[in-house]
């Protein structure tokens, strides 16, 4: 385990920034928490709300405004005053960045600080990886609506137009030509100032690759990448990617493609990444694998819960590992496919009421996502719209897609006419959306 730092009369402490959502979070935290009683350890919470379901997992809950840095590492700072901090835990995009400087502070197994750096910024990121050989899309970082029509011109069209650090594919606008550009840029810019961190009021704009998306969920322990499963992307149709699903095959052959593999092992060499769990998004292009971003996190919109399910890997285990200097075990245990469908509104609406099936062929989970009386609006007005989501298993990748089709089926929503958005007013999402896909 890592050496740690703080006081000599508390506890060894595993400390967790940021719980996020019980239906997204829970199934992690609660293996976590097995492994820290095996282990004799504590675990502590900072987190930025009153716990409630929380409470049945950690040992200590500190409130705290965790998503402005200084007020995050002081409490942080103040828990490893008085406890021996052995390892340091954050999922919570937003909070990331901050989590892994202070794991680094306290010498605790952690991305390191330029690989957590290199994850949170996409610019850096593109820059990092194209010094390193790998193919990566002609790109610049712009802050004017001039500056990101120029950019475009001289990568050449098409382009994607994006905020420069944000997830869940949020304000991720394509473009087809000059006359998109401007409007693409408006809604990126819009969305970046959602972010709290320092990359805001700037957003990056990239050469389009086509091609199929993936994402690969992995360990890294001492800078050796280790893959745990790989979902295969479900979006929307352009100019705006919004994500409706993901798919896990255990049996996915891409999980033993060498050129994937290197690709994902070098960038994350590139990046300096030494200690964690990232969630890597990449196209499979014509030209070859495209890693799109790499996120110094596992990922959202319940992947790991796919990936556990199809799998057998328990990714709360793997974190739990690589965060107190241990080498995870990710050899999968099970061979099934697991799937995942968000459900969204055919137009922007005021939610009245959403019922998720009890029972259905496969069924695993299914839970709505937002209550009644919330505003749901479709981009560009406001992403992630989402009223519920079904999770299904099956033995292959045909039979699960359509027993998806089944249980989304019966969702039952009622909704109300609202009226279009104020062009004016600030880029908003569904409260509580955010941890979604950090």
């Amino acid at each position: 385990m890592g050496t740690g730092r703080g006081g000599t009369g508390g506890n060894d402490t595993l400390l967790v920034i940021g719980s996020g959502l019980k239906v997204y979070r829970e199934y992690l935290i609660a293996p976590i928490r097995r492994r820290a009683r095996a282990a004799g350890l504590d675990m502590v919470l900072l987190n930025n709300l009153k716990p409630t379901w929380q409470r049945d997992y950690f040992d200590e809950i500190i409130v705290a405004n965790v998503f402005d840095s200084g007020a995050m590492a002081a409490a942080a700072r103040e828990v490893a005053g008085r406890r021996r901090i052995v390892g340091l835990m954050c999922w919570d995009e937003p909070l990331v960045l901050d989590a892994g400087l202070l794991a680094a502070e306290f010498g605790v197994p952690g991305l390191s600080v330029p690989g957590v750096r290199g994850c949170r910024d996409k610019r850096r990121t593109r820059a990092e990886l194209t010094a390193a050989g790998l193919y990566q899309p002609g790109f610049e970082l712009t802050t004017t609506a001039g500056q990101a029509r120029a950019a475009a011109d001289r990568i050449g069209y098409p382009v994607v137009v994006k905020p420069r650090a944000m997830g869940a594919s949020i304000g991720v606008v394509f473009a087809a030509d000059a006359a998109e550009v401007e409007a693409a840029f408006r809604i990126a810019l819009a969305a970046s100032e959602v972010d709290p961190g320092p990359y805001r009021a700037s957003a990056m704009v990239e050469g389009y690759a086509p091609g199929p998306e993936i994402s690969v969920d992995g360990a890294v322990h001492k800078g050796e990448y280790l893959p745990m499963f790989l979902a295969r992307k479900h979006s929307s149709d352009q100019p705006y990617f919004e994500e409706v699903g993901h798919l896990v095959d255990a049996a996915d052959p891409l999980m033993a493609d060498q050129e994937l593999m290197s690709t994902l092992t070098r960038a994350h060499r590139a990046l300096g990444i030494e200690d964690g769990i990232t969630h890597s998004e990449l196209r499979l292009t014509p030209r070859g694998p495209l890693v799109i971003e790499i996120n110094g996190r596992l990922g959202g919109d319940l992947i790991p819960f796919l990936g556990r399910t199809a799998t057998g890997i328990e990714p709360g285990e793997v974190l739990f590992d690589v965060a107190t200097g241990q080498r995870p075990d990710t050899r999968p245990t099970r061979r099934a496919v697991a799937g995942i469908r968000f459900g969204y509104p055919e137009r922007d609406c005021v939610l009245r009421s959403v019922r998720v099936p009890a029972e259905a062929p496969g069924l695993v989970a299914a839970a709505p996502m937002a209550e009644p009386g919330t505003t749901l609006r479709l981009p560009p007005g406001g992403y992630l719209a989402r009223h519920s989501f079904v999770v299904c298993e099956a033995d292959d990748t045909r039979t699960c897609l359509d027993r998806l089709d089944t249980a989304a089926g019966l969702v039952e929503v009622a909704a109300g006419p609202i009226g279009p958005p104020d062009p004016d007013a600030p880029f908003a999402m569904p409260a509580g959306l955010l941890d979604v896909d950090e």
